[in-house]
């Protein structure tokens, strides 16, 4: 029988220290020919709904997922949820299907999991003050997540409603107490202009549709996860100035050019080639490609998300390990 597994049970079966690990072996496996991450085709359907369906398949696993996402902005001002997604985890040498998952949990856990792996990657060690443009639930994971890869010992925040910074600030305390580590000082400043200029890594939260931060307010030495901006070629929450003024790294350069707001518009700009978005996080941990190459570089890792972070959570919430075993949920 297939598993069907909801969002409230796979809270509790995946480590995010764990799933940190995961993610970073996943994103070297695509880039040693161990996995298989091709373009999704997006699907126009009512309104301006889209329909994602993102493949990817680990070849050491044996594990292919296929996720459906569905990005339906209509359902904000209805109080529902935009972004919804189902995992299907099928055996990739079988066909076999071997699991339903909900999407939300490890979403939220796998975005923040590939942030956590490229600032280890790419920001300075010296990096002490976290800056978070948005205050949602992604924003906390980030905070759990980028502790696990530098030492922290402040956030800073600016969200559009203030009764969203004090809730982050709830929900955070708890995850602090849950996680048994300090509470970590918390400053909510009044505009994203502050948090950048305050920020050694930034993490962009946003769904936004049109540029949050400038390139010119970027620091030296400074890295930043782009993480917000839904998968539509229009949207993006950094402009076109910062993607050019920084080095930038990608979860897959391919879709990246199929998908990607802050990549596509910002060629359509001038201020960017093709080339500027070759480089990948995997290829940085499989020693192929350089990462931070100074002190004074501002990095930028634009993740747009793809499914081999899903089969990474997958494969950890179902107990699966690279000789095939597989456990229960």
């Amino acid at each position: 029988m297939t598993a069907v597994v909801q969002d409230d049970a796979l809270a509790g079966l995946v480590d995010l220290g764990e799933l940190i690990e995961a993610v970073r072996t996943a994103h070297r496996d695509l880039a040693l020919g161990r996995a298989a991450q091709p373009v999704p085709a997006t699907s126009s359907t009512e309104g301006a709904t889209i329909v994602l369906p993102m493949v990817a398949t680990s070849h050491r696993l044996g594990l292919t997922v296929v996720k459906v996402l569905t990005d339906a902005p209509g359902n904000r001002d209805a109080g529902g949820p935009v972004q919804q997604s189902t995992v299907v985890v099928l055996d990739s040498r079988t066909g076999d299907r071997l699991a339903v998952l909900s999407g939300a949990t490890g979403t939220r856990m796998r975005t923040a999991a590939a942030s956590a792996v490229a600032t280890d990657a790419l920001a300075r060690t010296d990096s002490r003050v976290l800056g978070l443009v948005g205050a949602g639930p992604l924003a906390v994971e980030h905070v759990a997540a980028i502790r696990r890869v530098r030492a922290i010992d402040r956030v800073v925040v600016w969200s559009r409603s203030s009764s969203r910074v004090a809730a982050f600030g709830s929900l955070l305390r708890q995850r602090e107490r849950a996680d048994g580590v300090p509470e970590i000082e918390v400053v909510a400043l009044e505009s994203p202009r502050q948090v950048v200029d305050a920020a050694d890594v930034l993490c962009t939260l946003t769904p936004s549709r049109v540029p949050i931060v400038e390139g010119a307010w970027l620091r030296p030495g400074q890295h930043v996860n782009a993480v917000g901006a839904p998968p539509r070629p229009d949207h993006r929450e950094i402009d076109s100035g910062g993607m050019a003024r920084a080095t930038v790294f990608v979860d897959s350069a391919d879709v990246q050019l199929h998908d990607s707001g802050e990549v596509l518009l910002s060629l359509r700009d001038g201020a960017t080639t093709e080339q500027h978005f070759r480089s990948e996080l995997g290829a940085v941990l499989a020693d192929l490609a350089p990462g931070r190459t100074g002190r004074e570089q501002i990095t930028l890792f634009n993740s747009i998300g793809i499914a081999l972070q899903d089969l990474a959570f997958a494969a950890l919430a179902l107990r699966i390990d690279p000789a095939g075993e597989r456990g229960r949920p």
